[in-house]
């Protein structure tokens, strides 16, 4: 069972969220709060395996509590096309996705099932574009992607356009451990927390945008 917490300052949003997720056989909401100060007492007590984090809320924003979430759960931001530098924010912050208040049902399913199991969700209606954005914030980036393996090679590429552990494995004809063994290499040569800063690695690298 995975449990999460919905974490929004409008309840109506909580409400909907809470009433898709718990709709799920393998999903079980523990809690709701209205703002960052809620959030760490809620997630410090229950320590969810998912939290779903607004950006915009009074008393602490979702920016300002990402930090003491993280060390507890695994944190899906959750924002709108408009908030291009908070999203930047984020994810050198380390949440472990984004989704869209709109994303629909099956997305938001998906994404929490994504970061429970360390898959974290890419939504390439965001984050492509969020990436593409920064593919000069860090010239650095181009010598540790340089060190990839040719196969690590693909696998980053893959990831930077969105693509799940299942869907590499179908277009590259590879076994899900080896996806995962590969991940795991991956991070440890781009210094990436996660499979979204794999993305933003491959994307500040340049590599991206040049076919290479």
């Amino acid at each position: 069972m995975i449990t999460v917490a919905v974490v929004d300052d409008q309840e109506m949003v909580r409400m909907g969220f809470s009433l898709i997720l718990d709709a799920e056989e393998s999903i079980r909401v523990i809690g709701q709060a209205a703002d960052g100060v809620e959030a760490i007492d809620l997630v410090k007590r229950e320590q969810p395996d998912v939290v779903l984090l607004d950006i915009r809320m009074p008393r602490l924003d979702g920016l300002a509590a990402l930090p003491r979430l993280t060390p507890y759960s695994k944190v899906i931001m959750v924002t709108t096309f408009d908030d291009d530098d908070y999203v930047d924010a984020a994810l050198d912050g380390g949440a472990s996705g984004f989704l869209l208040k709109d994303a629909g049902a099956h997305l938001l399913i998906a994404g929490v099932k994504a970061a429970a199991n360390g898959d974290a969700l890419i939504s390439p209606s965001l984050t492509l574009d969020l990436l593409q954005r920064r593919t000069a914030a860090a010239q650095n980036t181009s010598s540790r992607v340089d060190r990839l393996s040719q196969r690590e090679h693909d696998i980053a590429r893959l990831v930077a356009v969105g693509r799940t552990n299942q869907e590499i494995c179908a277009e590259l004809f590879i076994s899900l451990g080896t996806v995962k063994t590969h991940l795991g290499n991956i991070q440890t040569r781009l210094e990436a927390r996660n499979r979204v800063e794999i993305a933003a690695r491959m994307w500040e690298s340049g590599v991206m945008n040049t076919g290479g």
